[in-house]
């Protein structure tokens, strides 16, 4: 009987074709499959006939399973001698709890690789037409979340961030936009910066919204732009109307 393994996979941004070959390879060769809201439905097609599959992902807030369950049942399927593929949309290790995963994994004696994929920060403002450095405009970028554990606010440090000078990406940042701007206004960022939002990338519902710093919420309340979706905020986001859909 073979030892059983646990593959943390990045299924990417959402459209099902963007996983890596490794990623794909894995998925149907997998025992188990413990999946997340954000990975691409179209890829649960993929998997192997009587492999087991579980549901452990979020929305609105809504929890299928708490990060301790889906922790436990990594490790016990696992140690049943399966093959489990954990299926995270994105990349893992983006804001996805797969450094968390991977440590609860090794501390309980399991094997577990990590399989990179294609993350949203990224994929889902390049898409919109705007890439996260330019010469021009941006050499550096910083990516943050807009919310963090337990809810601790101050774990982010908004009055550093408002004074970059290269590309803020905010993930999960869409139900508290109004005052994150407002947090960044406050610590001394020019109100008109450009600022874009990308909902649901590289998925036919994709859309984006441009604004500055000071509309961009009453933009996305208008327009019902809801999460999933990215926040960039800085002088490339002004490239959308520019380059603009470049799925």
């Amino acid at each position: 009987m073979s030892e059983g393994v646990v593959y943390l996979v990045g299924a990417g941004p959402g459209d099902s074709k963007l996983i890596t070959v490794k990623g794909l390879e894995l998925l149907r060769n997998a025992d188990v499959v413990v999946y997340d809201q954000l990975a691409g439905p179209d890829l649960l097609k993929e998997i192997k006939s009587g492999a087991e599959l579980i549901d452990v992902g979020k929305k609105g807030g809504f929890h299928k399973a708490e990060q301790d369950s889906i922790n436990q049942i990594l490790v016990s399927k696992a140690k049943e001698n399966k093959i489990v593929v954990r299926l995270k949309g994105g990349d893992p290790f983006m804001f996805g709890r797969g450094g968390e995963e991977a440590q609860e994994l090794i501390d309980a004696g399991v094997k577990v690789q990590v399989v990179p994929g294609v993350t949203s920060a990224i994929a889902g403002p390049a898409l919109a037409g705007i890439p996260v450095t330019h010469r021009d405009y941006a050499s550096y970028v910083t990516f943050v979340t807009g919310h963090s554990k337990d809810g601790n606010a101050e774990a982010v440090d908004w009055e550093s961030l408002a004074k970059t000078k290269g590309t803020l990406v905010i993930m999960m940042g869409v139900s508290n936009l109004r005052e994150t701007m407002q947090k960044l206004v406050d610590f001394g960022m020019d109100s008109e910066i450009p600022v874009a939002v990308v909902h649901a990338a590289s998925t036919p519902a994709q859309r984006s919204v441009l604004g500055n710093i000071s509309t961009i919420a009453d933009i996305c309340e208008d327009n019902k732009i809801t999460a999933p979706a990215v926040v960039v905020v800085g002088k490339v986001a002004a490239l959308h109307d520019i380059l603009e859909d470049l799925r």
